[in-house]
């Protein structure tokens, strides 16, 4: 997928041809037909390769610290999606400009497991609330969090000095400045990830 995701970013979708695919990935044409009957179907398999990462990736980290705060965990989500900017950037830029070249079965196949990632950061939210950590609109914080780190894949320079892990840091002080509990209302939580910033996980 990872070579497809980048013929896709680099010449386009509607470009790269399922020729240009098998010589990038060193199989003879009939071969990759026989894995994938269209084009589409490649399409489909990088959107839902990348959404599986990220779902994966919150998934192990709540596993192995099913007591981790939800502000650790909203800021480990936040430096999920941006270390796959630069981990998979193919598929970034294909998951979030190809989207409508899906067909419509898989358009709603992709669009429930994205929902339901939404609503894992909207849950996180209420627990905030509840907490007293919080003072927000979970579903137009959501919104905000996935609007900050999605337009990213446009600008990061992963050659940089500023890491994925640092940026999301960045990201989510500007979030949490502006959902943080009105003083004297609770505790207001201004968070660092404990230690260094790494990301979570492998």
């Amino acid at each position: 997928m990872v070579q497809a995701a980048e013929l896709f970013n680099t010449y386009g979708y509607h470009v790269a041809s399922m020729e240009d695919i098998a010589a990038a990935v060193g199989v003879a044409k009939p071969t990759l037909y026989h894995y994938f009957k269209s084009k589409s179907d490649i399409l489909y398999a990088i959107h839902d390769e990348f959404i599986d990462l990220i779902i994966a990736e919150h998934d192990a980290r709540v596993a192995a610290q099913p007591h981790l705060p939800a502000d650790q965990c909203l800021l480990g989500i936040m430096q999920d999606i941006l270390h796959l900017m630069r981990t998979h950037r193919g598929h970034v830029r294909v998951f979030f400009e190809c989207h409508r070249s899906l067909r419509v079965d898989q358009q709603l196949a992709i669009r429930a497991k994205r929902d339901a990632y939404a609503g894992t950061v909207i849950r996180l939210l209420e627990q905030g609330n509840t907490e007293g950590k919080f003072s927000c609109d979970p579903e137009i914080v959501t919104l905000a969090l996935f609007g900050i780190c999605n337009w990213a894949y446009q600008w990061y320079d992963a050659s940089g000095e500023l890491s994925t892990a640092d940026l999301a840091e960045e990201f989510w002080q500007i979030l949490l400045r502006g959902i943080a509990a009105a003083p004297g209302a609770s505790t207001v939580v201004t968070m660092r990830f404990p230690g260094t910033l790494t990301r979570p996980g492998p």
